[in-house]
């Protein structure tokens, strides 16, 4: 007995989605932001899905698992621009890869996945479910599509070879921080567990693009981690953090300056 054939797609078939789900991060802007994730083990967020029983039940057994993949849209990286050929980081813009060798944001259709892990998972919470993680590289706001339990023995492939990006990030940037800066993290800390340990895993990883990172030492720079914006300058051999302001305070001294 023949099996009845399949009509596959047409090749110029399209396909529509709505997001499952919102990212609420301790990203609230691009700069700075890991470029994967698990590199800032206490970066922490929340998957807060739309209202609906539906999805609420749809959680049901996902306790049992410690990661899962985010699939998601890159929503502030237009795909109408997109390249064929894209200059990554960490092979310091001289080397040209092409896109689908690569995880850039700009893409054909702006998709883009993480593995973050489970911290706590809210059938039941006001407005719509919600799963705590950590370890996350996504924008405060970044529309969800879907998720999926990481599962050990088929996502994890340690022969994978990976090209250019075969070395891990792990050089880390040296961290000097002024007692006025130290003072206020600690302040924070109080209120807002393993901030501290937040802020050095982020500027470790020198939260300034490439090119800026050629400039001479002694530039200033900015960097907003949740509602605090952490003040530094780039000296030779380290980052020296200064300050420690929140963010509305600072937008408004702005404003003030700009009228």
């Amino acid at each position: 007995m023949t099996s009845p054939e399949v009509s596959a797609p047409a090749p110029d078939a399209s396909w529509t989605f709505e997001p499952i789900a919102v990212v609420r991060s301790c990203f609230k802007e691009k700069f700075g932001i890991p470029r994967q994730p698990g590199l800032a083990p206490h970066a922490m967020g929340t998957l807060k899905f739309k209202k609906s029983t539906g999805y609420s039940q749809a959680l049901k057994s996902l306790e049992g698992f410690s990661h899962l993949w985010v699939i998601f849209v890159f929503h502030e990286h237009g795909a109408k621009n997109w390249k064929p050929t894209i200059r990554p980081p960490r092979l310091g813009g001289a080397k040209r890869v092409g896109v689908f060798a690569s995880r850039t944001p700009h893409r054909p259709n702006p998709i883009g996945i993480s593995v973050v892990k489970i911290l706590d998972i809210r059938p039941n919470a006001k407005g719509g479910a919600e799963i705590d993680v950590e370890g996350v590289d996504l924008l405060d706001g970044t529309p969800v599509l879907d998720i999926k339990p990481y599962v050990a023995y088929c996502d994890s492939v340690p022969e994978a070879k990976s090209s250019w990006a075969t070395d891990p990030l792990v050089d880390r940037v040296e961290l000097k921080y002024s007692a006025l800066a130290l003072k206020k993290i600690k302040t924070v800390a109080v209120k807002i567990p393993n901030f501290a340990k937040l802020v050095d895993e982020l500027m470790s990883l020198d939260p300034r693009p490439a090119f800026q990172r050629k400039d001479p030492p002694g530039g200033h720079y900015g960097f907003r981690i949740m509602d605090w914006d952490v003040k530094f300058t780039a000296q030779k051999g380290y980052l020296a953090i200064e300050d420690l302001l929140p963010f509305e305070k600072l937008n408004a001294v702005k404003k003030q300056n700009s009228k």
